[in-house]
């Protein structure tokens, strides 16, 4: 056999027995959250035409997608995301439902990590589209419905907090071209204070440079957003931190401690979101578990001009941080192994179902005789060898 077929591709994983138990018991602990708000299931082709993702507003660069072509010669793509498939989704068979749409999905995106960084390039996503909503109420329900996943799974956790508007509104002032107004962005997303200086001291000096310059710092309690702003001048950026104040003050009072954090540096595809973003991080995963927030701007692009907003769950994440103490790779043991001799196959068949019913966890089982049963329960340890047809 070729020896590239004994091993998985690079940035995949197999995934085994508990592993796909545990990963069983998160999703369906967020799909409860998420039924029990009002959201509905939906699912989304895993391809897709490559156009849809090649939007302005899409953040996805083409080299992050896998690629590939329909019979007809038509460039397609693996999903990356999916929101953008539910936009277009709410945009055409569901035009005609009335708003707000309250969509969920569970289902895996294809990114294609050149470097991996330990990435995979198959990533489990469960999340929710609130998407014809706008205003503090619906905000608010998705930064709940965000915390509510996280506390159904995991005790030590962080949702981090910004707005798009406050590093849109000053990196417009600086009247910079798009290419340097990204490598601003991609310093600040990445804290790279190095980077973010080189850039800067090449600007004329003004408070709107300063300000962007300290935003990466500008992380933690209330107080940030007064420091931000003393420091910001521009009524549109304002505006966003007075709003981002309100939205983490109703937070507080669900006594979360110091769960709930501004941080301005989230500036991650800016062109994407509108309004409020938010990240959420897991004590022992270096990358963030949750990303979302508002994209109004994004739904014009399917003639469907409406508010939205959403978050993604990276749900393989919170499988690798519940399974860190325990021993993945262990088949599960069967309590009860049910043998049958010769002739009494269907009877033991049927008398594993009825242990089973009991709550028993039995198996049937297939080794041709009794010996080899007992040899196999001796090995694995089984507690109980039961014969059939004495």
């Amino acid at each position: 056999m070729r020896k590239n077929l004994m091993i998985t591709p690079e940035g995949t994983k197999d995934y085994l027995f508990e592993e796909c138990i545990t990963s069983c018991d998160v999703q369906e602990k967020i799909k409860n959250c998420f039924v029990n708000r009002g959201y509905s299931k939906v699912d989304t082709p895993c391809i897709e035409f490559y156009d849809l993702f090649s939007l302005e507003d899409s953040g996805y660069p083409q080299e992050a997608m896998f690629k590939t072509t329909d019979n007809k010669g038509r460039l397609m793509v693996m999903r990356p995301d999916s929101t953008l498939p539910i936009a277009r989704m709410a945009a055409t068979r569901l035009k005609n439902y009335d708003l707000p749409l309250r969509l969920y999905y569970g289902q895996s995106v294809y990114r294609n990590n050149p470097t991996l960084r330990g990435r995979s390039n198959e990533i489990m996503q469960m999340g929710v589209e609130l998407i014809g909503a706008t205003g503090k109420r619906a905000d608010l329900e998705i930064l709940t419905t965000a915390i509510d996943c996280l506390s159904a799974n995991v005790d030590d956790f962080r949702i981090e907090i910004g707005h798009a508007d406050v590093f849109n509104a000053l990196v417009e002032r600086l009247n910079v071209s798009a290419e340097t107004a990204e490598a601003i962005r991609v310093s600040i997303e990445s804290k790279n204070y190095s980077a973010l200086n080189t850039i800067l001291d090449k600007l004329p000096k003004s408070s709107d440079v300063e300000a962007i310059r300290k935003l990466p710092r500008l992380f933690g309690g209330v107080e940030v957003i007064d420091e931000a702003l003393n420091l910001c001048n521009d009524e549109k950026a304002v505006k966003a931190l007075n709003y981002l104040k309100e939205i983490f003050e109703d937070l507080s009072k669900l006594n979360l401690g110091d769960k709930i954090i501004i941080d301005l540096g989230i500036v991650q595809q800016t062109n994407y979101y509108s309004g409020i973003v938010f990240t959420a991080f897991v004590n022992g995963i270096g990358d963030e578990v949750i990303s979302g927030g508002r994209y109004d701007k994004l739904m014009e692009n399917f003639d469907f001009p409406t508010g939205a907003a959403g978050f993604a769950v990276n749900v393989d994440d919170l499988v690798e941080i519940k399974l860190k103490d325990s021993n993945k790779d262990e088949a599960p043991i069967p309590e009860i192994l049910v043998c049958a001799k010769d002739g009494f196959e269907i009877t033991a068949i049927e008398k594993t179902k009825e242990l089973v019913n009991q709550g028993k966890n039995a198996v049937f089982s297939v080794f041709e005789t009794i010996e080899e049963a007992k040899q196999y329960a001796d090995k694995t340890r089984v507690k109980e060898l039961l014969v059939v047809g004495e």
